[in-house]
């Protein structure tokens, strides 16, 4: 673990608001060329977190839906933004074959859902949220940096959301 990773944070979404209110922070937070691998099982609600991060970056949340067939979708906000889904990939070299690492280089934010299927080629300093579905509409976000970057969009994460509680 990095010096400047974090220890890992849980958030507790009792409902898709909650959910919907963290993503958009998320999204108002990020910066460009920060890569954020969510992980979770069949419908975690992995590609509603994205609608809500895309918005938080002003994008059109909109127009977001699950890339499984395409792969990777451009959106334009305050910064390009990559949503990418690795579920139907086989192994990191198909997705390194799509050209991912210049979208892990460039000035966007890359948005990976089954990212746990690429670990192993994914930045070095990235954000992992881990989604447990603990109710039909709550959910557990395990919340871990990896490097300074991320443990700064972490700690401002942690801090927006204190916020709202008081």
């Amino acid at each position: 673990m990095s010096q400047f990773a974090q220890k890992p944070w849980n958030l507790d979404s009792k409902s898709e608001p909650d959910t919907a209110r963290f993503g958009d922070r998320l999204g108002r937070i990020l910066d460009r060329g920060i890569t954020v691998a969510l992980i979770g099982g069949l419908g975690a609600g992995k590609t509603q977190m994205i609608k809500a991060v895309v918005g938080g970056l002003e994008a059109d949340e909109e127009i977001v839906n699950s890339p499984t067939f395409v792969l990777i979708q451009q959106y334009q906000g305050r910064l390009p933004v990559y949503h990418c889904d690795v579920y139907r990939l086989s192994d990191s070299d198909e997705f390194l074959a799509l050209g991912i690492d210049e979208i892990f280089e460039s000035d966007g934010v890359c948005l990976i859902e089954w990212a746990d299927r690429v670990l192993d080629i994914l930045p070095k300093d990235h954000l992992r949220i881990e989604i447990s579905v603990t109710g039909p509409s709550s959910r557990v976000f395990e919340v871990t940096s990896s490097g300074e970057r991320s443990a700064a969009i972490s700690q401002k994460l942690q801090e927006s959301l204190a916020a709202d509680k008081h």
